[in-house]
């Protein structure tokens, strides 16, 4: 009987998840009000199940509207975030928020009538519309603490994992559906003297349920996703006002200070971008450093094979230095063919090491149209040593890149040069 329990639950998290996620593609064709309404209409039947229908596990008594439905709930909240906007995902915070509060209220106001009993003799249950109100209100107000927060943990995470996004999926959703079965196990212990069996059963299933989305989330991403859209980070200071806002400007942002020929950002964009990461670097007593890239002998390459073979270089250039480049580093074209790469969080002997590892790779990896190796001189400055703001850390790793170039090119020159 657990086993078939199980089996079931676990086909019940993939329906859901499915069909939920096929709604949320699909959007621009069916509309997003279909995804909006399916994720709202469901509610009360979550709330309802989580009071009175439990099945038993393996691992304990759980309730599918809670484990199953409402963290499926919370998960499409979260993708819906990371397929749109602060502006869309509010809609359906803030609408499951007013119209179950509304709910409740009109069931309240139901109350006051005098009721007439049917031919069958049914009658009305006040007891459940007044237990069913208060645990709307509970799992409501819930639900709207665990979404604010979902994104909010979602989006720090941001800042150490930017890239691993499947993983920020699974560390969010864990966190507040912990603190969500804390807090509705809490009232069901109230009003109804739940065993902390429950609890625990309801955890461990909705930790279940969580790893079934959460890998189904890694083969969304895989497969089906708009490739570029979930791997941003939105820096946050009010998440459904201020954000709203910000969110749209660093995405026409991000569409924008491109170089044409490379792809990477341009000098337009590192006059935006490097001052802002130098001080939040500064502001935390890190440091950070900057590297000025040159491709050797370049103009010789134009001069004999043309511009376009040249450009076929530089573009080759701009994607192996992207490659060894980790999330938090930024790479720019500076002009011609100079590059400049900066570092968060980087120390001189880290910015040294990364500028030979970057001068070897190329040296190994790219050949040029008269078949030899093509070369790269890098100059290196650090933050705060040789300067706090942008000219000075250009203008120290300039002089070194010219030492680099009057040594011979095809070398590192850094502060002890």
């Amino acid at each position: 009987m657990e086993m078939v329990n199980l089996w079931l639950f676990v086909a019940e998290a993939i329906l859901y998840f499915v069909i939920m996620t096929a709604f949320l593609h699909f959007r621009y064709r069916l509309g997003l009000g279909v995804f909006l309404t399916a994720l709202g209409v469901m509610h009360f039947m979550e709330t309802y199940l989580a009071a009175i229908f439990y099945v038993a596990l393996p691992f304990g008594v759980v309730s599918p509207g809670s484990s199953v439905f409402f963290a499926g709930k919370l998960m499409m909240i979260l993708m819906l975030y990371l397929k749109e906007d602060a502006a869309t995902v509010r809609q359906p915070i803030y609408g499951l928020f007013l119209g179950n509060l509304l709910t409740v209220f009109i069931a309240q106001l139901l109350q006051l009538h005098y009721t007439t009993d049917l031919a069958t003799g049914r009658t009305v249950d006040l007891g459940f519309l007044q237990e069913m109100g208060w645990l709307m209100i509970v799992g409501t107000t819930l639900l709207y603490i665990d979404a604010i927060g979902i994104i909010l943990l979602y989006e720090r995470l941001g800042r150490f994992m930017q890239r691993r996004v499947v993983l920020r999926f699974l560390i969010s959703g864990a966190v507040m559906l912990t603190f969500d079965q804390v807090g509705f196990y809490t009232a069901l212990h109230y009003a109804f003297g739940a065993p902390m069996s429950v609890f625990w059963g309801g955890w461990q299933a909705k930790m279940l349920a969580l790893g079934i989305y959460t890998a189904l989330f890694a083969i969304y991403q895989v497969v089906l996703r708009n490739k570029g859209a979930t791997g941003s980070r939105r820096d946050l200071a009010d998440v459904f006002n201020d954000l709203t806002f910000r969110e749209r400007y660093e995405d026409l942002l991000a569409r924008s200070g491109r170089d044409m020929l490379t792809g990477i950002f341009d000098r337009s964009r590192m006059e935006i971008d490097v001052p802002r990461t130098l001080r939040e670097n500064l502001g935390r007593q890190q440091p950070a450093s900057l590297i000025i890239i040159d491709a050797d002998n370049f103009k010789a390459i134009n001069d004999r094979f043309g511009h376009l073979q040249g450009d076929e270089v530089l573009k080759e250039l701009a994607s192996r230095l992207q490659d060894d480049l980790r999330p938090t580093d930024h790479l720019f074209r500076y002009g011609g063919e100079e590059f400049v790469v900066v570092l968060s969080q980087a120390g001189h002997e880290q910015g040294l090491r990364l500028a030979e590892r970057l001068r070897q790779k190329i040296s190994a990896a790219i050949t040029r149209p008269d078949g030899l190796p093509m070369t790269i001189s890098l100059g290196v400055a650090t933050a705060p040593e040789d300067g706090t703001d942008l000219n000075a850390l250009l203008t120290w790793a300039d002089k070194r890149l010219y030492l680099a170039k009057n040594a011979g090119r095809d070398r590192v020159v850094g502060r002890d040069a």
